[in-house]
Formats: structure tokens, sequence, C-alpha cells
């Protein structure tokens, strides 16, 4: 049998204390691992969706990368791993509750974020120089490669385009993710085993995922890989197509719009708003909510 709300959320509480009272080299340790787990799930949907939009549709395009991508999460669950935007509302709701400080949970934010960005990075290195180009930087990457690209591409420079607007979305965007995120975390603390943990992680992730929402982790890793792919092959900017009538099709418009993908984008264009909207997310819309639904029926035995 499952656990109970009220236990869950007292549970959840316990799980962030533990996490926040952490030593840093094992914060950083294990945000390091969570940081290759999710990345390992965000190469994955790379990979697994390339060219399933323009066969099937764009929705199974989205509907097989989400499919994919909740192996990152299930990992960090199950082997006991720092991921930021689970401990946004972990830490928290171990507060409400009387079990730490906010010290202890800034602690823990700023080293698993920390950890988190040298995993992701680590594996978009490797999967940059490894299968996306197989060590050929003549020409240009294979087709996923090209759909790294794409992604880092749909991920800034869409949001750049827009403006103020595009900031907002980018924002709300992130709440939604991170919503979900921690109704997974909360799901799988709810279960008692682990079919159960697994696919209490998996819906909700494969519908962040699907919907196309932003988690900063996973975004660590896909637009670092994107901005390196367009620095070795700096063709993929003016990559074009010309009709019989002499028209120009660029590859990627928004690409060639801004003459390129740089860091400056990577970072105020996605993840400084998105880890933001990541923190509310997790903290207001999960933890606080259910902290505030179940404080009158805790169990007194798990409230110390």
């Amino acid at each position: 049998m499952p656990n109970p709300p009220a236990v869950t959320v007292c549970l959840a509480g316990n799980v962030g204390r533990y996490k926040s009272s952490l030593p840093v080299p094992q914060l950083l340790m294990r945000g390091i691992m969570a940081g290759a787990y999710i990345a390992v799930g965000a190469a994955l949907c790379t990979v697994c969706s390339t060219g399933v939009g323009a066969q099937l549709g764009a929705g199974f395009g989205k509907l097989i990368a989400g499919a994919v991508f909740p192996v990152g999460l299930i990992a960090i669950v199950l082997t006991g791993m720092e991921l930021f935007t689970g401990d946004a509302m972990l830490g928290p709701l171990s507060v409400l509750q009387g079990k730490i400080g906010w010290g202890k949970v800034l602690n823990n934010w700023l080293w698993v974020y920390i950890g988190n960005l040298i995993g992701s990075l680590a594996y978009a290195y490797m999967i940059v120089w490894g299968p996306f180009t197989q060590g050929n930087f003549a020409n240009e990457p294979n087709g996923f490669g090209m759909t790294a690209v794409a992604i880092a591409v749909g991920k800034t420079l869409t949001y750049k385009s827009i403006g103020g607007m595009g900031l907002w979305a980018c924002f709300l965007s992130a709440i939604g993710c991170n919503f979900l995120v921690n109704v997974a975390i909360m799901q799988a603390i709810t279960a008692k085993d682990f079919i159960g943990k697994f696919f209490g992680i998996w819906f909700p992730i494969m519908a962040f995922v699907s919907t196309g929402f932003e988690h900063c982790v996973a975004n660590m890793y896909f637009l670092p890989a994107g901005l390196w792919l367009t620095q070795q092959f700096p063709g993929l900017v003016d990559k074009s197509t010309t009709a019989a009538d002499g028209t120009v099709t660029y590859w990627n418009p928004l690409l060639h719009k801004f003459g390129g993908l740089t860091w400056g984008d990577v970072w105020l264009w996605n993840i400084i708003p998105v880890t933001i909207g990541n923190i509310v997310g997790g903290m207001i819309f999960v933890g606080f909510v259910y902290y505030f639904c179940f404080k009158n029926e805790f169990p007194e035995e798990l409230t110390k």
C-alpha cells in the first residue's frame, strides 16, 4: 500500500532535512552524478526524437522525447543523488516543518547547482565530441547533432526574438516544469516499491517534456551541447538552400538572424529565468501547497 498523503509530506520533509544536512563534498559529488543522469535522458530524447516529427507529426515527436527522458530522474531518485530542482521543493518543505533553517537550504542549493552544472557539461562534452560528430569536424554534425543545435536555438533564440514576453514565457514554462517534477518526487516518496516509484516518476516527467516546459539542469546539457556544435561548425549559421526563383531559405532562420548562439544567450535567455521559475514551481506550487493542505494531519512520530 502507498503512504497516505500526510505521511508522504512528512517523509518529504525528512528527506529535505537529510539532503540539506549533507557535507559539501557529498552535495557536490551527488550533484555531479545527478547532472550527468539528467544529461543522459536529455541526450537520449535528442536522439530518439530526431526525424520523428517530420514523419509522424510534431506531437508524436514530443511524445517520444518525453517517453525516454525520465530515465534520468528515475536513476537519481533510486540511487540517492542530488538534483537542484527536487531540492527546490524538499528543502523549503523541511523548513516549513521546523526541521532545518534556510541557511542549510541555501547551502544545499548552491553546491548541488554547481555539481549539476559540472555533471551536465561533462556529459555534453562527451556527447558532442563523440556520438554527435564522431570526431569529424570537417563538414557538419550528423542528424542527431543537427537536432541538438535546433533544440538549443529553440530554447534560447526563440525567447530572445520576442524580448520581454519571451522571458516571461520562459519563466512560466519553468514553473510548469518543476511543478510536474516535484509531483513526480512526491509520488516516488508515496510509493514503497520499485514499480510504484518508477511509474510515479515516469508519467509527470513525460508530461513536462512532451509539453515543452523548461528544466534548468536539463538545459545545462541541451544548451552547451548546441552551442559547442555551432562553434565547431560555424557554417551552420548561414546554412541555406536556394530555390529556382532565387529565394534563399535558411536551415535555421533564428540562428542566421542572430549570427549564432552565445553563452550570454544561454544564461540570460534560458538558464537564469528558468532557474528562478523552477524554484517558484517547486517551492511554492508543490512544497508550500502540500504543507498547508496536510499540516494538521501529520503523524506525531514523523514531525520531529
